[in-house]
């Protein structure tokens, strides 16, 4: 009975694996035109690997780039398997809670560049609501796996890499236990803005000990810091 337990839990784990997937602007479906798609739906679980920038194989670029202008609305949208695109399963499922986070970094051209060189700022994000008991996961799930945010208007025209995370913090209670599912688009931005805001560098962004990233999620949390900057950039 104990294998049989173990068995129903890790099969439980696996198909709560998920994968950012496609991109909508303004509302128009991009599908997967311009995403560097991991290979698969696991997990980066080190701070400290080049995976944690765009996930497992996403230094390398693709030959798409999905056009949008600053000041428009980009969606991300997140799926468990390849192409399953159906409301009717959760985006990120089981007990995978954690913050979702989007950033996007300024870079040379976006077919090539490995994002290591990025300055990565954050455009949105949602960690834990403490009255209400909702993770940002929560919301994705109840949104289809999508997540809308404004691309700032004053951003300076450029190729960008954007990068959606989920953080999964049902194991972090010990060091390397948070689970890491991450994607980048590339992104080309037009407008007349000026603004490079500042940011960070991924690797380098996160500690393993950072205390949105070490955290037993099943106490009673009275406040929650998402990982990375503080600020989010708005323009």
């Amino acid at each position: 009975m104990k294998h049989i337990i173990s068995l129903v839990a890790l099969v439980a784990s696996v198909t709560a694996h998920s994968t950012f997937q496609e991109l909508w602007v303004d509302g128009v479906d991009q599908e997967g035109t311009c995403i560097r798609t991991p290979p698969s739906n696991s997990p980066v679980t080190s701070v400290t690997s080049s995976d944690i920038t765009c996930n497992v194989g996403g230094t390398t670029g693709v030959s798409g780039l999905c056009s949008v202008a600053a000041g428009q609305t980009v969606t991300v949208e997140m799926h468990a398997q390849p192409g399953d695109r159906s409301c009717s399963t959760e985006a990120i499922g089981g007990n995978h809670f954690g913050p979702v986070i989007v950033y996007m970094g300024k870079v040379t051209d976006a077919t090539t560049a490995d994002g290591s060189g990025a300055i990565w700022f954050k455009v949105d994000q949602e960690g834990y609501d403490v009255p209400t008991k909702t993770w940002g996961t929560m919301t994705l799930n109840d949104n289809c796996g999508k997540r809308t945010f404004t691309v700032p208007s004053s951003l300076a025209p450029g190729n960008y890499l954007l990068r959606a995370e989920v953080i999964a913090l049902h194991a972090a209670g010990s060091s390397g236990g948070a689970q890491f599912y991450m994607s980048c688009y590339q992104l080309a931005v037009t407008g007349s803005g000026t603004a490079n805001p500042s940011g960070v560098s991924f690797p380098g962004a996160y500690s393993a000990s950072d205390p949105g990233i070490l955290i037993d999620i099943y106490q009673d949390i009275t406040s929650y810091t998402i990982p990375g900057p503080t600020d989010v950039f708005t323009g």
